[in-house]
């Protein structure tokens, strides 16, 4: 009985300071961690890594600390390395693991930009205001702490604004490896594309393409159009561009099931069949929820 209420004890303990895995990994980000050991080029002492992340000696024992949450979660790992000094001391070096790799600011992908949007202030203040939102008005928790709806807000806050295309950008550089899915497409509708982040993410490996897309007015007003993009400002439960592939990424979550029927029944008379008998494409990426025990950690996000 008594291990039970430890371990629910415990159990409490993991989920109440669940924020601060977030938050070290944002604090890794800032800092530069994986930059500098993928700089260095072989394991990385703490001493060394404290030395060239430029921080006080008096923050060692800090760092260290950081390191050993951010190994234990697996963005880091530890190896033993030998420094040719005059000891020759054996001591761990840390290392990069395919997670922090993701983090590279110089490489492609880099996720570092979706991190920083996602542990602003901005995005963490509505989680804090959940209970507010419960007992209040707003539509949205969001609305809580900000006083207008997301996307609203984001228009009167350019700074942040720039942060989350920034986000967008980084998520959809995921998207390199699917390259096959687009190959036989001639034309695409990017439905709620924004400023077309992810339309030049595609156009950049199939600049063949003819792509359009489509977001509120308000969102794509200044948005000049090229020769292979264009920029069309609607309503998607009213009426979505035709092409022959239709593009939806981190949008149907959004909405309710009923409202998703509505949208796939337009997307569904804008879909041009191409010929040669091939039909057109509808393309959804987005979360899927699965009970799979291999896949926990892609189900819990």
């Amino acid at each position: 009985m008594a291990n039970e209420m430890f371990e629910a004890q415990a159990h409490i303990y993991k989920h109440a300071l669940s924020f601060a895995n977030s938050m070290v990994l944002g604090c890794a980000i800032q800092l530069g961690i994986s930059d500098v050991i993928h700089s260095h080029k072989q394991p990385m002492t703490l001493s060394q890594l404290v030395s060239e992340l430029k921080l006080p000696l008096e923050k060692s024992d800090a760092i260290h600390r950081l390191m050993g949450l951010l190994v234990y979660s697996g963005f880091f790992a530890t190896t033993n390395t030998i420094l040719l000094d005059e000891s020759s001391e054996n001591q761990q070096g840390y290392i990069l693991t395919p997670s922090s790799k993701l983090l590279l600011k110089s490489e492609i992908p880099n996720l570092s930009p979706f991190v920083r949007a996602i542990v602003a202030p901005v995005s963490v203040n509505p989680w804090q205001s959940v209970g507010d939102w419960f007992l209040g008005n707003e539509t949205t928790p969001f609305e809580t702490p900000h006083g207008a709806p997301m996307w609203e807000f984001f228009h009167q806050n350019p700074g942040f604004n720039n942060v989350f295309n920034e986000a967008m950008a980084s998520d959809s550089q995921m998207m390199c490896d699917c390259k096959e899915v687009f190959q036989d497409m001639d034309s695409l509708v990017d439905v709620g594309g924004d400023t077309g982040i992810i339309a030049n993410t595609i156009l950049a490996a199939f600049p063949h393409l003819k792509c359009t897309v489509l977001d509120l007015p308000h969102v794509v007003a200044n948005m000049p159009d090229t020769h292979n993009l264009k920029y069309v400002g609607g309503d998607m439960f009213h009426s979505i561009p035709s092409a022959d592939s239709i593009l939806f990424k981190h949008v149907l979550h959004n909405w309710s099931d009923e409202d998703c029927v509505k949208i796939l029944k337009r997307c569904r008379g804008a879909i041009k069949d191409k010929n040669e008998g091939r039909k057109g494409k509808f393309l959804i990426i987005d979360m899927v929820l699965d009970g799979d025990d291999e896949e926990a950690n892609m189900t819990e996000v």
